[in-house]
């Protein structure tokens, strides 16, 4: 008999005011409005992805599709490489290690560390329903 509430895993976003004022958001909802803001910055973080050769298109691929930045590839080995990008934490936080172990059967690892804030083109989205703003489901 519990009343469960699940929320998204979130990230703190700087936005630079015009007024020179930075604010912190970890919601949407607390956005300043978009003629008062100058610039939003999120945090970014480098990864390293370590995996059989065979899946290294499948993880560059996630890597790209969640706005990753390509900054080097070795090989640690004949069969085994490190694939490092950065990229923004809040597309990492959500479902990307499962994505990572998935596409990878298994096989591939990753580490990442905080690199960060980075100045984004970011907007926010609202999710009207029946024309009424739902502030919960924005992001």
């Amino acid at each position: 008999n519990l009343s469960l509430i699940t929320t998204a895993p979130s990230v703190v976003y700087r936005v630079n005011c015009i007024d020179g004022e930075t604010v912190e958001c970890s919601n949407p909802s607390l956005l300043p409005e978009p003629g008062k803001r100058r610039s939003i910055e999120e945090p970014f973080v480098k990864i390293e992805l370590l995996t059989p050769k065979e899946y290294i298109g499948a993880l560059m691929e996630l890597a790209q599709d969640r706005r990753g930045i390509f900054k080097e590839m070795k090989y640690i080995t004949e069969n085994r490489a490190s694939i490092i990008y950065e990229l923004p934490l809040a597309e990492m936080v959500g479902d990307f290690f499962d994505q990572l172990k998935s596409r990878s059967k298994g096989y591939a690892s990753m580490e990442y560390s905080f690199i960060g804030y980075t100045e984004s083109d970011l907007i926010k989205l609202d999710i009207l329903i029946n024309g009424d703003r739902v502030e919960p489901l924005a992001t």
